[in-house]
């Protein structure tokens, strides 16, 4: 018998990834998305920071929804995602030195990040923890999924590698613009445009089916 939880915890975990990307659809947490995704491995490092801060801010929030002054919440808010990220700047710090400095000040600016606040606020303070976990996963995982995208396209082409690995021939020319800060305005263009054209394709295709 098909568990009737299952389509709706589906769809509230798949809806982060695609159909509501925080990046490529809501454009949110753009300070981050454009200024440490010049490589790869820093991009997935911030994606996957910010997405345990947002699923341990969303679990506290659901957690703790009843108990919050209503007057108070948003200050409550901050102060939960802020305890989340002194870990999570801590933890980065203790595993790599090198990764603490390449992504700098930017760990802390998570704390301003408003998908984390939004989605505390529009979701976890109104549902239960497993939806807000499943919220929070997906989310996470979209952000996540469009950082690396757009790190990995300025690594391959800004320095002809991946993870810092050689990945094109020895006569590629880098296009240094890709790893400067302008490069993340291009990336960015790149993948959205190229979104809506996917987007647009598969309507059209939805249309000609249903008409058949």
């Amino acid at each position: 018998m098909t568990n009737p939880e299952t389509p709706s915890s589906t769809n509230e975990f798949m809806k982060g990834l695609w159909r509501e990307n925080p990046v490529f659809v809501q454009v949110l947490g753009m300070c981050p998305v454009l200024a440490v995704s010049n490589t790869a491995m820093n991009a997935l490092a911030m994606g996957l920071a910010t997405a345990f801060v947002l699923l341990m801010s969303n679990l506290l929030v659901s957690l703790l929804r009843d108990f919050i002054p209503r007057q108070v919440r948003i200050a409550s808010y901050i102060l939960i995602i802020a305890t989340f990220v002194t870990l999570t700047d801590y933890a980065i710090e203790a595993i790599s030195l090198d990764l603490h400095k390449a992504l700098g000040a930017f760990i802390s600016l998570i704390v301003a990040n408003c998908l984390i606040l939004g989605r505390a606020e529009a979701f976890a303070s109104k549902n239960g923890v497993g939806n807000a976990a499943l919220d929070a996963l997906g989310m996470g995982a979209g952000f996540t999924l469009a950082l690396f995208c757009l790190g990995a396209v300025r690594e391959l082409l800004g320095a002809g590698s991946l993870f810092g690995f050689a990945v094109l021939p020895g006569g590629f020319e880098p296009w240094i613009v890709m790893i400067l800060p302008s490069g993340g305005f291009f990336t960015l263009a790149f993948w959205l445009i190229a979104i809506r054209i996917f987007e647009r394709r598969r309507e059209r295709r939805q249309t000609a089916e249903a008409l058949q």
